[in-house]
């Protein structure tokens, strides 16, 4: 898997495009984490793109380096054209306010000294020159549309609430400058079953509402499923497969796609469960010293000899169906949505 290029891009008309992305972090002596590894994906505009990848694949400091909260090691992050690794003060935050992020502790991301409409006032009072009014109006507006009770709710502060209400809280702050594009860093990992639902159903209403562009970063491939238009997939700072979604669902190219989606359990306990051990094995290696070749070599059940040479490059092999294997499950031949999933291909080299 793990491989690189651009074939996957969609190019001209792209809110957001990254490319050749790099994120290391100093870890000693000579030694650096290799978090994000030439990864390169872009947006369209109105599009939700699922970012997905088990724990320690990268995706967060991915979605984090977009908004430049890290600062990539190398690499291009555009957006709306204008290139932002090289921005720096005033002109970023300028840049900042169409790209807005909705982080995975809804709790520790709010302000606890604060009561909850001046948290969500902030940015207004930052950006806006409108007055107070105006502005009480546009936060009242904003706590109806994320289902907040504004006279019961608005003098409270972050600890009174439940980690749902808080993550309404956060979207709420978030929407209030009317971004392009939210990215979403596993808003939904830390509640209850019952409140993802909630919180989901609040983000495609949102979306719908203001016209938003979002990236959705998750490990739980069934909730990405609901709420995605494509689905790009992660493993250990590289791109291994980017598809639609119900393409990606239906028939999936790569092994470690694979055994992600077997391991979605199935709520029906006269479903016996998928044996993943033929699909995953071996443990997670090191970001500081990754595997040669195909960084998923290690715990593939069908790598080969050129798996350890050959680092593979994304290639498409069916309708907006790419993916970064030297043997895809699906042949480049094999094109067209509604066929059976192949049988292992031929190896792809060069």
């Amino acid at each position: 898997m793990a491989g690189s290029g651009t074939a996957h891009l969609i190019g001209a008309g792209a809110l957001l495009t990254v490319e050749h992305l790099v994120v290391e972090f100093p870890a000693g002596p000579g030694r650096r984490v290799k978090a994000v590894s030439d990864v390169s994906f872009d947006v369209a505009p109105g599009e939700t793109l699922g970012l997905v990848g088990e724990s320690g694949c990268g995706k967060s400091t991915t979605g984090r380096a977009v908004i430049q909260l890290i600062r990539p090691t190398s690499g291009s992050v555009r957006f709306q054209g204008k290139e932002l690794t090289g921005l720096r003060g005033k002109k970023l935050r300028e840049v900042r306010r169409g790209i807005q992020m909705i982080f995975q502790d809804p709790i520790s991301s709010l302000n606890p000294r604060r009561q909850v409409r001046e948290i969500v006032a902030e940015p207004l009072a930052i950006w806006s020159d409108e007055g107070g009014e105006e502005r009480q109006r546009k936060v009242r507006e904003i706590f109806d549309a994320v289902g907040l009770d504004y006279e019961g709710a608005g003098s409270r502060r972050p600890h009174e609430f439940s980690g749902g209400q808080c993550q309404r809280i956060s979207i709420a702050r978030a929407l209030m400058v009317n971004p392009q594009l939210l990215i979403c860093d596993e808003p939904v990992s830390a509640l209850d079953v019952s409140v993802q639902a909630q919180i989901l159903n609040l983000l495609r209403d949102m979306k719908s509402r203001f016209r938003l562009t979002m990236i959705f970063i998750a490990h739980d491939l069934a909730v990405v499923k609901n709420i995605s238009d494509r689905v790009a997939v992660m493993y250990l700072g590289k791109m291994c497969e980017v598809s639609p979604v119900e393409e990606l669902y239906m028939r999936p190219a790569h092994p470690y796609t694979a055994a992600l989606l077997a391991s979605i359990p199935e709520p029906d306990p006269n479903v016996p469960p998928v044996a993943t051990e033929n699909l995953l094995g071996g443990e997670l290696p090191s970001p500081i010293d990754p595997p040669s070749g195909c960084r998923f070599r290690t715990r593939c059940p069908i790598a080969q000899d050129v798996c350890a040479v050959h680092e593979p490059e994304i290639r498409q092999v069916s309708d907006g169906h790419f993916v970064a294997c030297h043997f895809p499950r699906i042949s480049p031949m094999t094109i067209g949505r509604g066929a059976p999933a192949a049988t292992w291909a031929s190896p792809v080299t060069g």
